[in-house]
C-alpha cells in the first residue's frame, strides 16, 4: 500500500470519526422543556426526593454575601445558604475579557446553583418557600494574604435547635467544604439528614461535529467509576443509587469545567436525580442521624466548583478526574496529556509543547515509517512482475491471489507493511484530538502571533492552509501505482478536503498535524535517499 492510498484511508477514518461523533449527538437529542411543575419521569421518585418541596421557585433573597479567595468568588444566599454564583478568578469569561468566568449563576434565562440543606423529620429545608434565613457577621469575606483557609459560619436557631452552616475554603483550591453543626437543646430527639445537589436548567448537550462537547450530569459509585447521566436520562428516569461505603460523587459537567458534590465517605449515601419543570437536580442525600437532647452532630459534604484540573480533582475524590473525558482512547490520551504537560512545564508555551510532542511521537514511530517506505519501494519494484502475472492469468482471481502471495514470500515483501504506521497514527491522532479538546490548560492559551487561543480554530485559517499545502507536497513526493482516473481525482482533492475539515478544528490540533506533515516530508526525503543508494527505486 503506497502513500496515496494511506492518505485516502486517513481521510476515510477521519470522516468516519467525525460522523460517529455527530451520530452520538444525534442519537441523544436535546430534551424538550416540561411545562408542568412535576417530574417528567414515570418512575416514582426516590423517597428522600419526596421530602423536598417539588416547587422549584426560590424564596426571595434576604441578602447575598460575597466570599473571595485567590481562585473563587462566591455569592451565597443567606436564605438556605445556597451558592448561587461562582466566578473563577483565574479564568476569563472570553478571550481577553476583563470579566471572570461565571460557572454557577442565577440568571433569569439560566439557573445553575449548588443547593444544600437538612431534611428529615425535623428538617429545616423541606420547603423551597420556607427555608432558614441564616444570620451572618458580614456581607463580604475575603481570604487574607497570609491565610490558607477562610471559614464563613452562618447561624440559625429554632425550636431549641441551633444550626451552624460553615463554608470552608482553602487557598488555591476549588473544593469548598460545607459543614453543618447541630446542637439539640429542644428536650426531644431530633433526626436530620443532609442533602446537596446541583440544580440547572434542562438544556442542549452542546457541541458540534468538530467539537462534540457535553453538558449534563455524571456520577461515580463503588461499581461505576464514571458515567454520564444526561438531561435526557434524567427526564426519562429518576436516578437512585446507594453508596454502601460512601465513596462516590454527583456532578454537572460542561466543556472545561465541572461542579460536583462529594459526600465525604458517608456510608449509605444516596445519589439521586429529579426533574421539576425545566430544572434538573443531581446530588447526594446523606443518611439521617438522630441527635439526643443535649447532644450535637455534624454533617458535611464537599463541593468542587472549578476547572477540570485532573491532579487536584483526583485528590478531592476518587475518579473525579474522569470528568476529563478522553473517550474510548483514554489510555493513549491521558499519557499524551501528561507528557504534553511535562514538556510545557519546561518550555512555558503550549504551542511549543505541541511541536515538541509531535517530534517525540513521530520520532518514536520512525522505525515503522522507514519500514513503510521500504515496503512501498519494494512493492513498486514488483509492479512489472505483477502486471505480467495479471496478463498471463487473466480473470482467475484465486490463482492470481495464490501466485501473488508466493511472489511476496519469495521477494520478502509484506503487502501490508505500509499500513501499520497508519493504523498506529490514527488512534494517536484521535487521542490527541480529545487530549487537546478536553484540556482546560489550553483554553485561551496563546502560541504566537495571530494564534491567541490554541483551543479555538485559527482565526485567519493560516495553519489549516499550511497543513493542506504540506499534505499536497507529501502527495506529490509520493509516487503512486494508482491508474484508475476516479481514484486519481479523489487523491488530487484529498488535501482540499482535509483543509476544509481542519478549518474548524482547534488550532492546537492543526498545529500538531502541520508539524507532523513537515516531519513526514523530512523523513520521507531521508528515507528515499537511503533507499535509492540501496538500489530500491522510489520514483
Amino acid at each position: 500500500m503506497d502513500s496515496q492510498r494511506n492518505i485516502l484511508l486517513i481521510a476515510l477514518a477521519l470522516v468516519s470519526f467525525l460522523l460517529f461523533q455527530q451520530w452520538q449527538v444525534a442519537k441523544n437529542p436535546a430534551p424538550q422543556p416540561v411545562e408542568q411543575a412535576q417530574s417528567s419521569s414515570t418512575v416514582p421518585a426516590p423517597s428522600f426526593a419526596d421530602e423536598l418541596d417539588p416547587a422549584p421557585a426560590q424564596q426571595a433573597t434576604a441578602k447575598a454575601i460575597t466570599v473571595t479567595t485567590d481562585v473563587l468568588t462566591l455569592s451565597i444566599d443567606t436564605v438556605g445558604g445556597d451558592i448561587v454564583k461562582a466566578y473563577l478568578n483565574q479564568y476569563d469569561a472570553e478571550l481577553d475579557s476583563e470579566a471572570n468566568f461565571e460557572l454557577l449563576k442565577n440568571d433569569a434565562g439560566h439557573q445553575f446553583i449548588a443547593q444544600s440543606g437538612l431534611v428529615g423529620p425535623q428538617g429545616i429545608d423541606l420547603s423551597s418557600t420556607n427555608r432558614p434565613n441564616y444570620a451572618v457577621s458580614a456581607d463580604s469575606f475575603t481570604m487574607a494574604d497570609d491565610a490558607n483557609e477562610l471559614r464563613i459560619p452562618m447561624t440559625y436557631a429554632a425550636n431549641g435547635l441551633e444550626y451552624t452552616k460553615t463554608f470552608v475554603l482553602t487557598r488555591g483550591s476549588y473544593a469548598v467544604d460545607v459543614e453543618y453543626d447541630v446542637v439539640n437543646n429542644s428536650g426531644n430527639n431530633a433526626t436530620f439528614g443532609m442533602y446537596a445537589h446541583l440544580r440547572q436548567n434542562v438544556m442542549d448537550d452542546g457541541g458540534s461535529i468538530t467539537m462534540p462537547t457535553y453538558r449534563g450530569g455524571a456520577y461515580s459509585t463503588e461499581d461505576t467509576n464514571y458515567k454520564k447521566y444526561s438531561f435526557d436520562d434524567m427526564q426519562d428516569r429518576n436516578l437512585s443509587l446507594n453508596l454502601a461505603n460512601g465513596q462516590g460523587w454527583a456532578a454537572m459537567i460542561q466543556h472545561y469545567f465541572a461542579s460536583a458534590w462529594i459526600p465525604n465517605d458517608a456510608p449509605n449515601t444516596n445519589i439521586y436525580t429529579r426533574v421539576i419543570g425545566n430544572l434538573a437536580d443531581i446530588g447526594v442525600r446523606l443518611p439521617n442521624k438522630t441527635i439526643a437532647t443535649g447532644d450535637e452532630a455534624k454533617f458535611s459534604a464537599t463541593l468542587w466548583v472549578g476547572p477540570k484540573l485532573q491532579s487536584q480533582m483526583a485528590e478531592v475524590a476518587p475518579h473525579l478526574d474522569l470528568v476529563v473525558d478522553y473517550g474510548w482512547l483514554w489510555f493513549i490520551a491521558k499519557p499524551l496529556h501528561t507528557l504534553l504537560s511535562f514538556i510545557q512545564s519546561f518550555v512555558g508555551n503550549w504551542g511549543v509543547a505541541i511541536i515538541c510532542l509531535t517530534f517525540i511521537v513521530r520520532g518514536a514511530m520512525y522505525p515503522l515509517t522507514k519500514a513503510q517506505y521500504t515496503s512501498m519501494a519494494k512493492m513498486r519494484m514488483l509492479q512489472p512482475k505483477l502486471q505480467a502475472m495479471r496478463e498471463r492469468i487473466g480473470d482467475d482471481r484465486q490463482r492470481m491471489s495464490q501466485e501473488m502471495m508466493e511472489l511476496y514470500k519469495k521477494e520478502k515483501v509484506n503487502p501490508l507493511g505500509g499500513c501499520l504506521p497508519l493504523i498506529l497514527q490514527m488512534p494517536i491522532f484521535i487521542a490527541l484530538y480529545w487530549a487537546l479538546m478536553e484540556s482546560v490548560e489550553l483554553r485561551h492559551s496563546p502560541f504566537f502571533g495571530w494564534i491567541t487561543d490554541l483551543s479555538a480554530q485559527d482565526p485567519l485559517y493560516i495553519l489549516p492552509l499550511l497543513m493542506g499545502a504540506s499534505m499536497f507536497m507529501i502527495q506529490k513526493m509520493s509516487p503512486t501505482t494508482v491508474t484508475d482516473p476516479m481514484q486519481q481525482k479523489i487523491m488530487t482533492f484529498m488535501p482540499v478536503m482535509f483543509t476544509v475539515f481542519f478549518l474548524f478544528f482547534p488550532s492546537g490540533l492543526v498545529l500538531y498535524w502541520l508539524v507532523s506533515n513537515i516531519v513526514t516530508l523530512i523523513q520521507q526525503s531521508l528515507i528515499y535517499k537511503a533507499l535509492e543508494k540501496k538500489g530500491l527505486h522510489t520514483k
